[in-house]
């Protein structure tokens, strides 16, 4: 599932109006519309990071469906490589 049609689901789940979650956030409605519709890509960093506190989403979920990783983890990109690639190593064998 898209980024925008997972925040779309937890926040009518929620019961959260799109004018409400924009309006949370700081931003128009018009922009958080094309978000979950997928026009416009995920949002900044601290957006995702906003929205995945107000709907109650884990914050690396979130960053997963964005297709990006979590800002910390950017900062040790060498040892995110290397834990995966052995990660993935021992799941082949």
């Amino acid at each position: 599932m898209a980024f925008g049609d997972v925040v779309r689901a937890r926040r009518t789940a929620l019961m959260i109006s799109l004018n409400d979650m924009a309006e949370r956030l700081g931003i128009s409605p018009g922009y958080w519309s094309r978000v979950e519709r997928g026009i416009d890509g995920p949002p900044s960093d601290e957006l995702v990071e906003r929205v995945a506190a107000i709907l109650g989403i884990p914050m690396d979920e979130l960053f997963i469906e964005s297709q990006r990783l979590p800002p910390d983890m950017r900062k040790d990109m060498g040892r995110v490589v290397l834990a995966y690639r052995r990660l993935r190593a021992m799941r082949l064998r």
